[in-house]
């Protein structure tokens, strides 16, 4: 089978398109035939030696797939061939090639007439989003949801749950194009920032532009899958005893002054949702069936920025890291 492997730390442009073995499901797997691959931030580290997680090479990078049960492992119940599914390969990578393998309990059943290709940009994306509002930034209806980098795929399941849950949502954004994204996406209130980085003065102006939008009484919880410069400006306009929501760095790790959260009484709080999906499976099982649901009932809907075949997979890595991507990058393999 075909598979784009990293052979050697390295960009995107170092990946291989190769040939190898098609694999064996082994006892409790599946083995798909993958129609979609969901690029993911997490896609532009591991490549490159710089995400927690270090897969031996050669390995196939991409988790998140959207395929057709090709071969069922043994003592696997539920499922069988031709059936259509969506999955994590958090543990192993893979998704890049033409078939994988992977536990039968990280995949989910695509309901019928949904698109299996926008299937490949819902887990990833909407499952963090799920765990960060609900389960760790206790988002009730009624509060404001501030959310940097709002136009990429993380940012737009931020906005699409936060009104889903009854937020007001305040999205922030890099240029007046993607403003008019996340307004379709039914963001309530849109922001325009520059470009990091900052000097103190750029840096001041930009916490009061998050105040002026958030107003008066402040963001109640803050939804930031950017970091950087941008990071302590949106802290200072954060509410009285808000949540601070930690999901990734592609403009840097910011160093937070402490005073911060002493004077708001606020909470800074990680999101780690592969962790957290080991350490609480049925929770995390049921939160990405209530996705499924709101995705089946139209209440959420992937966007999807570009589609690469898969011989182009590093290009829609390499898209993916410029935070160019409006929405999510896909690259279909076997569709």
């Amino acid at each position: 089978m075909k598979a784009l492997l990293s052979v050697d730390p390295g960009g995107p442009e170092s990946l291989r398109l190769s040939n190898i073995p098609v694999p064996d499901p082994g006892p409790g797997q599946l083995r798909v035939r993958v129609l979609a691959c969901g690029i993911n931030y997490p896609d532009v580290l591991v490549i490159e030696d710089k995400y927690q997680f270090k897969p031996p090479r050669p390995f196939a990078p991409g988790v998140e797939v959207s395929g057709v049960v090709d071969a069922v492992g043994e003592g696997v119940t539920g499922w069988r061939k031709g059936d259509s599914l969506i999955a994590t390969l958090a543990q192993s990578n893979g998704g890049l090639a033409e078939y994988a393998v992977f536990d039968a309990a990280d995949a989910f059943k695509i309901p019928e007439g949904q698109d299996p290709i926008a299937a490949a940009g819902l887990l990833l994306t909407y499952a963090t989003t799920i765990h960060a509002l609900a389960d760790r930034g206790n988002l009730t209806a009624g509060e404001t949801l501030l959310v940097l980098g709002a136009a990429g795929g993380v940012g737009l399941a931020a906005i699409e749950i936060g009104k889903v849950m009854g937020a007001r949502v305040v999205a922030a954004v890099s240029s007046e194009e993607k403003a008019e994204v996340v307004l379709t996406a039914g963001a309530d209130d849109v922001m325009v920032y520059d470009r990091a980085p900052f000097d103190k003065e750029q840096a001041r102006a930009l916490g009061l532009a998050f105040k002026e939008r958030v107003g008066p009484e402040g963001a109640h919880v803050i939804y930031d899958p950017v970091g950087g410069d941008y990071a302590e400006p949106a802290l200072r306009c954060i509410a009285w005893e808000g949540r601070y929501l930690v999901v990734g760095f592609p403009a840097g790790i910011p160093k937070i002054p402490l005073n911060l959260p002493l004077l708001k009484s606020c909470d800074i709080r990680g999101i780690f949702w592969g962790g957290f999906a080991r350490r609480a499976p049925d929770h995390n099982r049921r939160n990405i069936l209530q996705l499924i649901d709101w995705w089946t009932a139209g209440r959420i809907t992937p966007k999807i920025d570009q589609i690469f075949p898969l011989e182009r997979g590093g290009e829609a890595i390499a898209r993916l890291a410029s935070r160019s991507a409006v929405g999510k990058v896909i690259v279909t393999i076997g569709a």
